[in-house]
């Protein structure tokens, strides 16, 4: 079957979809030879001499156990009848230039994707032009979860689509907090996009599935493998910009992302915790390694947004202080008032150090702000409110 998802687009041919589909099941990812034939020949063409066994060695090595199983139509009809349907380079919604780096980047394991299943109404070459991807620990802290939430949140309001991979902790976080705000999410899964996992998001995915993608390399049925979610990461930090790490320890997936994601040219950015927390630790080596320690939405945004567009506000400092623009003598004579107690003036210029003379003239300035009040030949220091 053909499910055109790019409305107005030329429709990707059937024998394609079959090749892709083919193609996607015979080869266990990431499959760099087989991209490469693929990139030569075309898609129709490779999956017929992958058939056939008329491939080069390399070629042989990445499908030789599994030429044999065409289940290419079984597979799209799998994926529509569980609301999916096959992305190939092919079609108008690929996100090409994201996914350019992976050719470019001359490591194995950073092969591009043959295809991609979604669910969802998300057209993802869209969804890549902003995206970020929120990433790490899957036993966070209740600190961590509610930065990727509260961070998330802010990316997907300001129109940024979040893209992690629908785990424990983290990356659940993430897609709440942009689901919270109606905003665009991306899920990509280490199985099919047909399976709920982990079985505890079931609900968590079909929200995501409703209104953003939930995205996989592997064909509907496929089961969760340990060494799938390291291959899924390439693609997580493929789809977008930059990369942020909110909670990971030293050896952690997230931290496997982040190195894809360097590989790729994107920006890792990290956000920091308590020096004793083991699941801040991978963050802290990212900035010492380069990352960019980010702490605010509006710092994500200055770093992957809009070039002179985006920039991040400075923090707010907590408002203005009643002394804030005192002069050097009216901020001594003020200090030498004590909080309760009345003083003359030659005891203020004897306390502060400062001649009788200015002290008359910064008790002036003083009052006209209402840090100060004369009573009886005396001076007291007021809470800098005026009640007038």
């Amino acid at each position: 079957m053909n499910d055109q998802a790019s409305v107005g687009a030329p429709p990707v041919a059937e024998e394609v979809l079959l090749a892709r589909a083919y193609l996607s099941r015979v080869a266990e990812p990431p499959a760099p030879a087989l991209a490469r034939l693929v990139a030569e020949v075309g898609p129709v063409e490779a999956a017929q001499r992958v058939h056939d066994g008329r491939v080069s060695e390399p070629v042989a090595g990445e499908t030789g156990a599994r030429r044999l199983v065409r289940r290419g139509a079984a597979d799209l009809a799998a994926a529509a009848a569980a609301g999916a349907r096959l992305l190939t380079p092919e079609h108008a919604d690929w996100p090409e230039w994201p996914f350019a780096a992976f050719a470019i980047s001359g490591q194995r394991e950073l092969a591009p994707p043959l295809a991609l299943w979604a669910r969802g109404p998300g057209m993802l070459a869209g969804l890549c032009e902003q995206a970020v991807a929120v990433v790490g620990a899957r036993a966070a802290t209740g600190y961590g979860g509610h930065m990727a939430g509260e961070l998330s949140g802010g990316l997907a309001d300001r129109g940024f689509c979040v893209v992690s991979g629908a785990a424990i902790g983290i990356d659940g976080a993430a897609h709440r907090g942009a689901l919270a705000v109606e905003g665009p999410t991306v899920a990509v899964l280490a199985c099919g996009v047909d399976r709920a996992y982990p079985a505890a998001h079931q609900a968590l995915l079909e929200r995501i599935a409703t209104s953003g993608l939930v995205v996989s390399e592997y064909p509907p049925g496929c089961v969760p493998g340990r060494h799938r979610f390291l291959v899924r990461n390439r693609l997580i930090a493929g789809m977008a910009a930059g990369t942020l790490v909110v909670e990971a320890g030293l050896r952690s997936g997230a931290q496997r992302t982040a190195a894809d994601a360097a590989a790729l040219g994107r920006l890792v950015m990290a956000v920091p915790g308590p020096v004793t927390s083991g699941m801040s630790a991978g963050c802290h080596r990212l900035v010492r390694d380069g990352a960019l320690l980010v702490t605010r939405t509006e710092e994500v945004l200055e770093a992957v947004g809009r070039l002179g567009l985006d920039l991040a506000d400075p923090p707010v400092s907590g408002g203005e202080r009643p002394t804030d623009g005192l002069g050097p003598v009216a901020a001594l004579v003020h200090d030498a008032l004590p909080a309760r107690a009345h003083r003359e003036t030659r005891w203020l210029a004897m306390e502060a150090g400062v001649p009788i003379g200015a002290v008359r003239v910064a008790l002036v300035d003083l009052e006209r702000r209402g840090l100060v009040e004369h009573c009886d030949g005396r001076w007291r220091r007021l809470d800098g409110v005026r009640h007038d």
